[in-house]
């Protein structure tokens, strides 16, 4: 029997059986996941167990998916990645993107608008204090951690409120990573739907619902909030090298 695809008015992700891949390379072998909105998970796994490809297959950006893509009640398996966008999927990939020789205020400027309600440049810079002391800096001026600011706040100025993060505390100073930490919560707060690829589990743990686990593909254990503490050698036995 088929599950539900549909099955909560509040549901803004379910993907069912996803099985993405690229060229001739099978990557995802059927993954499931769901969210409602205001929920934040993440996904957790060994480098290569196929986190990115998945947020990576929910934009469209794979060579073929199939299975099905549910997001605020539409199927979107067969859209192209602009109109999935437009229904407020903002993806922040691990490298990016800013424009390095505009301004921070350029580079939040330039997005086109994906949907109604996206925050406004001066609420950007009370979210982000770091940037609006940088808001005449080029790209190249800026910290790694004020570019990590910079790209998400960039994905809020456009509407979205599904957000797709990779790996957004790589390589940042801890307190960088903490302010970010305050800023996911605060997201949260405000109704936002987040997707959190994340190697820094002691970052991701209070901020997350529930922890999928990617392992060669497949989710292979599911971890409520409430059962962490119960399932940690569990969990550290998957994402153990």
């Amino acid at each position: 029997m088929q599950p539900e695809l549909y099955a909560s008015p509040d549901e803004d992700l379910r993907i069912t059986d996803l099985h993405a891949f690229y060229g001739e390379s099978h990557i995802l072998h059927g993954i499931d996941i769901s969210l409602c909105r205001g929920e934040l998970v993440t996904l957790l796994g060994r480098n290569g167990a196929g986190r990115t490809t998945t947020l990576r297959a929910i934009m469209g950006l794979v060579s073929r998916r199939t299975g099905s893509i549910m997001v605020k009640g539409q199927e979107t398996i067969a859209m192209p990645t602009h109109r999935i966008a437009h229904l407020g999927i903002g993806y922040c990939p691990e490298e990016r993107g800013i424009y390095s020789s505009l301004s921070v205020e350029e580079n939040l400027l330039l997005p086109p608008k994906v949907a109604s309600g996206g925050l406004t440049v001066e609420q950007l810079y009370e979210m982000f204090p770091n940037l609006a002391e940088r808001r005449n800096s080029r790209g190249t001026q800026l910290s790694g951690g004020e570019q990590q600011m910079l790209a998400m706040a960039r994905i809020l100025r456009t509407g979205a409120d599904l957000l797709l993060l990779d790996e957004i505390t790589e390589g940042l100073a801890p307190v960088i990573v903490e302010r970010l930490g305050e800023v996911l919560t605060r997201l949260k707060g405000m109704g936002y739907t987040i997707v959190l690829v994340e190697q820094n589990f002691h970052f991701a743990a209070p901020l997350a619902d529930r922890h999928y686990v990617v392992e060669h593909g497949h989710v292979v254990e599911t971890v409520l909030k409430e059962e962490l503490k119960a399932k940690t050698d569990l969990l550290n036995s998957y994402l153990s090298v």
